[in-house]
């Protein structure tokens, strides 16, 4: 079977007193049940890190560079991550595609760093407004896909979120039929490239909107192995019933 994740990112949001959601969030996590990942911004790592040890809660990074060190002013390293406590980090965030212009092949150094550290990396992968409309998000999809993704993914190593973009922070959540042609094209795809075993154990991840309202009927989707979520990671209160919905799923 394969791993259930509910990822929170928490963008640019949040100071030492929001680290108070971890206790609130712990005692919803469920024995055996999902995963559950908190990417908080870069400066509660490591506070979040040492929070999180007794509960069972892992913490990640929102980015990394996409050299292991050297003069990049402002920047953070895999490594960096890695000696907070951190094992997770998020790469190729549309966030970050778009308002840094971060290439495919970018996101692909920035994944071979993350896993040169230790870390496992949620790479992000979605398509904007104007490729849905288009009719081309398969074939964005398959492009980020193949050119975001280094040779060495392993079922530990990596996990995969779908994001499309259009419904990022909008509130927009694509149609059930939707997420599952697209998480089923990329499950396709991987098994294509890695081969069945490896192909079909790396966890998938829908990302956009995803809200308690809506996050059961999301996961009836076969290839949705959970969600990275936005806004509704902030509080535990709206966060706890979306990893009870995966976790019954």
């Amino acid at each position: 079977m394969r791993r259930k994740i509910a990822a929170g990112n928490w963008k640019m949001n949040g100071t030492s007193a929001a680290l108070a959601e971890l206790e609130a969030l712990a005692p919803h996590l469920v024995q055996d049940g999902p995963d559950v990942v908190i990417c908080p911004p870069a400066p509660l790592l490591y506070r979040a890190a040492e929070m999180a040890k007794a509960s069972g809660i892992h913490i990640g990074a929102q980015d990394c560079h996409m050299q292991a060190s050297g003069a990049f002013t402002g920047d953070i390293s895999a490594a960096m991550v890695a000696d907070t406590g951190a094992t997770f980090v998020i790469v190729g965030h549309s966030e970050r595609r778009d308002a840094h212009e971060e290439t495919n092949g970018d996101v692909r150094q920035k994944v071979k760093c993350a896993w040169a550290a230790g870390l496992t990396a949620i790479l992000c992968i979605g398509e904007s407004g104007e490729d849905r409309a288009a009719n081309n998000t398969l074939d964005i999809i398959g492009g980020q896909l193949s050119g975001s993704l280094p040779d060495a993914m392993t079922a530990t190593n990596t996990v995969i979120a779908y994001e499309p973009i259009w419904a990022i922070g909008t509130g927009l959540v694509p149609s059930l039929e939707q997420i599952i042609e697209v998480h089923d094209f990329i499950r396709a795809r991987l098994i294509t490239r890695f081969g069945h075993d490896i192909g079909n154990a790396i966890p998938l991840l829908y990302g956009g909107s995803v809200k308690p309202d809506n996050a059961e009927t999301i996961f009836k989707a076969e290839n949705v192995d959970g969600a990275l979520v936005g806004g509704a990671s902030l509080r535990a209160s709206d966060f706890a019933p979306i990893i009870a919905a995966l976790a019954a799923s």
